[in-house]
C-alpha cells in the first residue's frame, strides 16, 4: 500500500516557485554587478596611471603648472602653493 503524499495546492507551489526564481535572478544580477564593478575599478585604476604619466610629461615640458581644462591655458604654480601641497 502506497503512503499518501502531502502536497501544497498548485497555486501555492506556483507562487513559491515564482518567488524563488526572482530571488535566484537577484543573486545572478548581483554577481554580474560585482564582475562589472571589478572591471570598472580596474579601468579607473588604469586611467589614473595614464593621467599620472601625462601629468609627468607636461610637468617636464612646462614645469609645475595649473591647467585650465576648459581652454588649455595654464598658470605657473607659485612657491607658496608648492609648500602648501607638501
Amino acid at each position: 500500500m502506497a503512503e499518501k503524499v502531502n502536497k501544497i495546492e498548485e497555486q501555492e507551489l506556483s507562487k513559491v516557485k515564482e518567488q524563488t526564481g526572482k530571488i535566484q535572478q537577484c543573486v545572478l544580477d548581483l554577481g554580474s554587478l560585482e564582475v562589472k564593478k571589478t572591471e570598472i575599478m580596474q579601468a579607473y585604476a588604469e586611467f589614473l596611471k595614464e593621467l599620472d604619466v601625462t601629468k609627468k610629461e607636461l610637468e617636464e615640458k612646462y614645469g609645475q603648472v595649473n591647467i585650465n581644462l576648459t581652454d588649455g591655458s595654464y598658470e605657473e604654480v607659485k612657491e607658496e602653493e608648492k609648500t602648501e601641497e607638501k
